[in-house]
Parts: structure tokens; C-alpha cells; sequence
């Protein structure tokens, strides 16, 4: 791609605004009121986030997985802990979250140190998941090498055989992650890429939140 190329790819921003008046106070509760705005708009994979781990030597990866639920606790998914993933936060149990609404010209980081969900919560959400999904976690060892698709398609005549009704169980290696988050970022996209952010800080003790501006 030639530089020409790259700047008819650019565009510029001038949907919305962000000041420091129009914030909440919790970071939160400005999450909540932007991702609603997204799902309220029908934005389709509002949920979606990208989760950047690091492993043992400090090697950093990134991928997009899907935001399935979050309250003042934090920021939970759920995936296989035998994934890329889920043995690099089993080495280093810290992550970074990224969301963004390109309709909105929005973007939200999130930083915090990560914890497992407890067997309940992950049972609980397995059994919420479509019988496919359900089969596929269940025939899967995600991020490991397999010979052939077939192979897995196999894997998942099998469990449907052992399993008319649908009632494939969890698996043990198969669970659920919450990020604790320690601070935010809101970033507003604006003309001449001056863009608004503003980055919350939890204080050392309490549940007080420090916000300040930063320069785009």
C-alpha cells in the first residue's frame, strides 16, 4: 500500500465530544452508560473486546473475545485454560481489555490484575451457551495442533452420540476469568485527531477514582 494509499484509509472524527462535566464520577458507571449507548444503537458486536495477555518471559499477545457479563467486581469472559490465553494468565495474571465503537468514534482500556470464577459461575454460563457451542468447548483443545478439521468434527459426532439430549457436561479445563481493574481510559475521537481522554485512577485504598485529561 503506497503512502496515498494509507491517507485516502484515514478519516477524521467530529461525531461527539467529551468533557470533564459530562464523566461519572465511577468509571463504571461511564462504562455502563457507553456500552449501552452501543447496544441501545444495535451496534452488532458491541460486546466484543480485545484481551491482551503477556506470558512468563514477557511476550505480549492479543486477541477478541466477547464481554459476557460485569458488575463492580469486574470484567468477566470465559474460554479454555489449556488456550494460549489461559496459560499466559496463568503465568502472569494480569490483562489488558480494549473496546471500541467505531459508530460512536469510541474507544475504553481497561487494565487490572485477573482471577478465576469459581466452578458455579462457570456452570452456570456453560449451560446458558448453544448446544453447538457447548459440544464444540467440549470437543475442542483450544489453541493446540490438530491434523485436520475432521478430526474435531469427529470429536463432536462422538460427544453428540454419548449425548442425545443435548446434556454434554462442562469441561474441567473450561472456566471463566474476571479482570479487577485498577484503572480506565475514555477516549473520544475528534477533528484534527485532537481527541478527549481521560484516564481513571483507583486510589492505593478505598474505591475512590482519580480522573485526569490526557493530551491525544
Amino acid at each position: 500500500m503506497s503512502e496515498s494509499d494509507h491517507r485516502d484509509a484515514r478519516r477524521d472524527y467530529a461525531a461527539h465530544s467529551l468533557s470533564r462535566a459530562q464523566l461519572c464520577d465511577d468509571p463504571l458507571a461511564q462504562f455502563r452508560d457507553w456500552i449501552d449507548t452501543a447496544l441501545d444503537a444495535g451496534l452488532k458486536d458491541a460486546t466484543a473486546m480485545a484481551l491482551a495477555t503477556c506470558d512468563g518471559d514477557g511476550q505480549p499477545s492479543l486477541r477478541t473475545v466477547l464481554l459476557k457479563h460485569y458488575d463492580a467486581d469486574g470484567f468477566c469472559w470465559y474460554t479454555d485454560y489449556r488456550s494460549q490465553k489461559g496459560l499466559e494468565l496463568a503465568a502472569n495474571p494480569r490483562a489488558a481489555l480494549l473496546f471500541y465503537w467505531r459508530e460512536f468514534d469510541r474507544q475504553v482500556r481497561i487494565n487490572g490484575n485477573v482471577e478465576y470464577l469459581d466452578a458455579t459461575s462457570a456452570d452456570e454460563y456453560f449451560h446458558q451457551r448453544p448446544a453447538g457451542s457447548r459440544f464444540a468447548a467440549a470437543a475442542s483443545s483450544q489453541s493446540q495442533p490438530v491434523d485436520h478439521r475432521s478430526t474435531l468434527e469427529e470429536r463432536i459426532a462422538a460427544l453428540r452420540a454419548a449425548h442425545p439430549c443435548d446434556d454434554v457436561p462442562r469441561p474441567e479445563q473450561w472456566g471463566g476469568y474476571r479482570l479487577l481493574p485498577h484503572d480506565f481510559e475514555f477516549w473520544q475521537g475528534r477533528e484534527n485527531r485532537l481527541h478527549d481522554r481521560f484516564r481513571y485512577t483507583r486510589a492505593a485504598a478505598g474505591d475512590q477514582w482519580t480522573i485526569e485529561r490526557l493530551q491525544p
